[in-house]
């Protein structure tokens, strides 16, 4: 890829991203640029990755043949306005801002622009997220194929159709603080049984990630794969009958349920 990427906004999110892009060798540092207002993060991200960085998003967005816009939600409508006239004609604006819909952009914008909204999760930190994109009608198949390679950089992408995103923000933008709690939990009946914290979060941990990649390798229903572990009369069987006993999965699907609401509530 010979164009330029550029990211107004320089955190957790966009450094991630960076990393990832790098890291695949879709782009050289060079061909990087990042605007914020923090000169420190400036400072970190141009130390880490060798990229060009600025502190003025006029400078990014002109010079920026795919944009990301990465800043939070709060200011993403300002950034928007004063930015507009400076993209390129021929840009790919891809938006990670939460709650930010692709009409919201195209009435802010009040051009034709080519438009992504992507939703991706914090596990893009480590290079396992899971993303979700949705497109404007003004971009062409080699610019999403184009997008979602980038998002392949740092986990796994998929297009959905932007009436989704509320369920996207339960089943993966939210999901991990499911995971990180039923890990936690899983722990702590280690620790009572007797095993030292750091270990029985590492085995914990470790047993989530590897049941995950049996279901993405396998490619088995998760139910087939519980039953493989069941064995008649066991132990695991024992601890499954407890968890729907305690109303585990009605537990998980009345908090994912909920997510979504609110994130339909706050998107209205």
């Amino acid at each position: 890829m010979n164009q330029t990427i550029g990211f107004i906004g320089g955190g957790n999110m966009a450094s991630a991203i960076i990393g990832g892009i790098l890291a695949s060798k879709q782009a050289t540092p060079p061909q990087i640029i990042v605007s914020d207002k923090s000169e420190l993060q400036l400072a970190h991200l141009q130390e880490r990755y060798g990229i060009q960085t600025t502190t003025n998003n006029f400078q990014t967005t002109a010079q920026a043949d795919i944009l990301f816009l990465a800043v939070k939600p709060n200011i993403a409508q300002i950034v928007l306005t004063e930015i507009g006239d400076s993209l390129k004609p021929e840009a790919l604006l891809i938006s990670i801002v939460t709650g930010l819909s692709i009409s919201a952009m195209e009435r802010i914008l009040s051009r034709p622009v080519k438009l992504v909204r992507a939703m991706p999760n914090t596990p893009v930190l480590v290079g396992e997220g899971m993303s979700a994109l949705c497109l404007n009608e003004n971009v062409q198949k080699a610019e999403e194929i184009l997008a979602l390679s980038l998002f392949a950089c740092f986990g796994k992408a998929q297009l959905v159709p932007e009436s989704l995103m509320p369920t996207v923000t339960g089943v993966s933008g939210s999901s991990p603080a499911y995971a990180y709690l039923f890990i936690e939990a899983m722990a702590d009946a280690a620790v009572l049984d007797g095993m030292a914290r750091n270990l029985a979060y590492e085995f914990a941990a470790q047993s989530l990630l590897g049941a995950a990649k049996m279901v993405l390798d396998t490619k088995k229903h998760p139910g087939e794969l519980k039953d493989m572990v069941c064995s008649p009369g066991g132990t695991t069987i024992e601890a499954v009958a407890v968890l729907e006993q305690e109303g585990l999965r009605s537990a998980v699907i009345k908090a994912q349920r909920a997510c979504c609401r609110k994130a339909r509530e706050l998107a209205e």
